[in-house]
């Protein structure tokens, strides 16, 4: 059995939600980074940029004769720490085409005594398109992190959402070495909630490496992809290329309530994982925009 692409977990810890929103309120953001997006004159450029603290990005590159802009997210910090928040919020306005990507892993260390969030609001207007391809996320020993997503998008744009959990180096040589992390989307279409995709992993509580969870394998990817044009074609696609893969990933598939498809991959490293998404993203690209294969060379 394939792992269900849109699983949420009944027993999260009572309160995180509100616990983790009234910290951000009584403490400040250790980074912040807001774009907006306009399209102008076949080329979709930044008219607002604003950072502070330990959230950058580099200067933009085109990288082919599209117009879509592609930034990296740089933290200079080297890694989320203990209590640490940051908020990413993203514009696009109507036509505006975005690949956003980081310079190199989220790196979580040891939290003992808060989460570590990573806040993002995106809002996508008429024909837009972001493309959100970070490199994966690696989760050290005793870490806890929460990552809290919401777009608001309107029907007419494109939205390409994906995440690689990787589990951190332990002394011991144990994979799930840390405490806690979640990962939550939720995307509103016209106004109304349309799709919300909950991942918790708590090692300690889930037995993550036995049967029923992980399947064994250690590292898992995700991808969410929305866009008026995806049809039962498109999915179609997008199960072949992750069947091509099965002799080493466990993966699945499945339609989303509007146009769009969700993707869980299982795995046991992070380049089988994140080329098994890379391969559904250059689908899209192919298929919608006749983009080829994303290239993000990063040395």
């Amino acid at each position: 059995m394939s792992p269900s692409p849109l699983a949420t977990d009944q027993n999260e810890p009572a309160g995180l939600e509100r616990a983790a929103s009234s910290s951000v309120k009584d403490n400040a953001w250790r980074g912040e980074l807001e774009l907006i997006l306009a399209s102008r004159a076949g080329r979709s450029v930044a008219v607002r940029q604003y950072h502070r603290g330990s959230l950058r990005v580099l200067r933009p590159h085109y990288l082919d004769a599209s117009g879509q802009v592609t930034y990296a997210v740089v933290n200079p910090g080297g890694g989320y720490v203990d209590g640490d928040h940051y908020r990413v919020d993203l514009a696009l306005e109507p036509g505006a085409d975005l690949l956003l990507t980081t310079q190199s892993a989220t790196k979580v260390y040891r939290s003992p005594r808060a989460d570590t969030l990573q806040q993002t609001h995106v809002s996508l207007g008429a024909g837009a398109r972001l493309e959100y391809l970070p490199d994966q996320l690696i989760a050290y020993r005793d870490s806890r992190y929460r990552q809290d997503t919401r777009v608001s998008m309107d029907p007419s744009a494109t939205l390409v959402l994906a995440d690689v959990v990787t589990p951190g180096w332990s002394p011991t040589g144990e994979p799930f070495r840390y405490d806690r992390v979640r990962l939550r989307t939720r995307v509103h279409m016209t106004g109304c909630p349309s799709v919300v995709d909950n991942l918790l992993l708590q090692p300690q509580t889930h037995g993550l490496a036995g049967l029923g969870f992980f399947e064994g394998y250690t590292h898992v990817g995700s991808l969410v992809v929305l866009d008026p044009r995806a049809d039962d074609a498109a999915l179609a696609e997008a199960r072949d290329i992750l069947t091509e893969r099965s002799g080493h990933l466990r993966a699945g598939a499945s339609a989303t309530p509007m146009p769009g498809f969700a993707v869980r991959v299982l795995g046991r490293s992070t380049p089988e994982v994140a080329e098994a998404i890379e391969a559904v993203v250059n689908l899209v690209r192919a298929r919608w925009f006749g983009q080829g294969a994303v290239n993000l060379r990063k040395y």
